[in-house]
């Protein structure tokens, strides 16, 4: 007993300090869905939704005219919302990823690449939801196969 007893008692704040770890790590990565989600849906989704002149200026320059904006502002609008419900984020994740690929590929064409590190800066902690929710897609997938 005196042999198990050394081993366990130094194990116990590593199991505390690792089960403190993880729930830290959940919280900053839900803090950093939160994030995101806040600025897809205000600073990105919204002034597109309301046509905001500068907004409206940029999508008549590359061609996609009101139905383009419209179009991409409701996109961000349902990715943002669709990164804060658990199920959905890693979707959300990788479908806001794709658009950043959009936005980084018409920032250099459409507006010679003012910006364009934006996007792919926005691509990190993305991808970084996508990979820590992956296994939601699993669950998401099961649901939709009918058996959740």
């Amino acid at each position: 007993m005196s042999e198990t007893t050394p081993h366990s008692t130094p194990a116990a704040p590593s199991v505390r300090h690792g089960h403190s770890r993880g729930r830290r790590a959940e919280i900053s990565l839900r803090a950093l869905q939160i994030g995101l989600a806040l600025f897809y849906g205000v600073a990105s989704a919204l002034p597109k939704l309301i046509a905001h002149p500068s907004a409206a200026e940029s999508f008549d320059k590359i061609g996609w005219g009101s139905a383009g904006m419209y179009t991409i502002g409701a996109l961000e609008l349902a990715g943002a919302i669709a990164l804060v419900i658990p199920l959905l984020s890693s979707v959300a994740a990788a479908a806001l990823s794709a658009l950043m690929v959009g936005a980084f590929i018409v920032q250099l064409t459409a507006f010679d690449g003012r910006n364009a590190a934006t996007p792919l800066i926005l691509i990190v902690p993305l991808a970084v939801i996508g990979w820590a929710r992956r296994h939601r897609t699993a669950d998401l997938v099961r649901l939709g196969r009918g058996r959740a």
